[in-house]
């Protein structure tokens, strides 16, 4: 008997209005989105692309803090906008947020015990402050903080990598059955990213926590991901198993993607130029009637430019939306 995805999102379309009061046009950064976090078992799924490929909205979606402007969010089976007062309460505390800058997420006026106080105030889950302080202590230890060294300090007292690992931290009382982490090491020192990609792993591992995790890096991405959604100007163009992606990517925008990761030998450059055209808003408006990367894609040809193409399965947990493969 197959099991019950804990959260489902279902032909997403999320539209902007652009151009101002005068403008008249609009922008579809989401265009008929669908995927599944399962429920058997904790899964890491990563939303991967390029700026304005819609990969944040859908995040902001899922949070409840935009409304898809068509489609279906479900949790646990229920439409978030069929939920409760009760519902919508349980799924905020099941489906927490990490945002991309950890020190904008802080007032600085408050110190860190504030921060990590407030959502256990909320949902009411210490009885007194001593069982408060043993929560924020358990919380911090769990992402790698020492909470002598971290709890009565101001935010601008950390290091981007602290303030990351705290607002993880600031999630675990609730224990949130998801995390949808958008862009959360984009703005930490590469040489700390690891440190913090490894928490999420070890939080799926110890605490069977699900990961909708957003990036615009390849390198990341595969680090992480058991599944990998790579979207493009608001569609999927490609999705599956990380590895499959990654190894055997057919997507041209993917198969791009994959030749300007530099190699780790400086020895080696590049045998060709990589070059993509350029797109503005007021084109990706008024271009949707077919494939769209067919404006930048080196292998276009007659059906991609008035056809959308459908999404086709290669092979077990890999699917393509390309013509050249229909």
């Amino acid at each position: 008997m197959s099991v019950q995805p804990i959260l489902e999102a279902e032909h997403l379309v999320k539209v902007f209005p652009i151009g101002g009061f005068f403008g008249g046009g609009q922008l579809t950064a989401v265009d008929d989105i669908s995927f599944q976090i399962p429920g058997d078992k904790p899964a890491i799924v990563t939303l991967l692309g390029e700026s304005g490929s819609g990969k944040s909205t859908i995040a902001r979606m899922l949070l409840h803090l935009i409304k898809p402007t068509t489609g279906e969010i479900r949790y646990k089976g229920k439409d978030l906008k069929r939920m409760s007062w009760h519902e919508k309460q349980t799924y905020r505390r099941e489906v927490q947020a990490v945002f991309q800058d950890p020190y904008g997420a802080y007032n600085p006026f408050y110190r860190v015990n504030h921060v990590l106080a407030v959502p256990l105030k909320k949902f009411k889950l210490a009885s007194s402050l001593e069982e408060m302080r043993r929560i924020m202590a358990e919380a911090m230890e769990a992402v790698g903080l020492r909470p002598e060294e971290v709890l009565d300090r101001y935010p601008h007292q950390l290091s981007g990598g602290q303030r990351q690992r705290l607002m993880i931290a600031r999630c675990l009382p609730m224990e949130p059955r998801i995390i949808v982490a958008d862009e959360p090491v984009s703005m930490i020192d590469a040489s700390l990213r690891a440190g913090i990609l490894d928490v999420f792993l070890e939080l799926k591992r110890k605490y069977e926590m699900s990961l909708l995790f957003v990036t615009h890096d390849l390198s990341v991405a595969y680090y992480l991901s058991d599944t990998m959604i790579v979207l493009y100007d608001g569609r999927v163009v490609e999705r599956g198993d990380a590895e499959a992606i990654v190894r055997r990517g057919v997507h041209p925008y993917v198969q791009l993607l994959m030749s300007s990761v530099p190699l780790p030998n400086p020895e080696k450059r590049w045998k060709e130029r990589l070059d993509l055209k350029a797109t503005d808003l007021r084109r990706r408006a008024e271009s949707r009637t077919g494939c769209v990367f067919n404006n930048r894609c080196p292998r276009h040809w007659e059906k991609c430019a008035k056809t959308p193409p459908e999404m086709i399965s290669l092979e077990s947990e890999h699917e393509v939306a390309c013509h050249l493969y229909s």
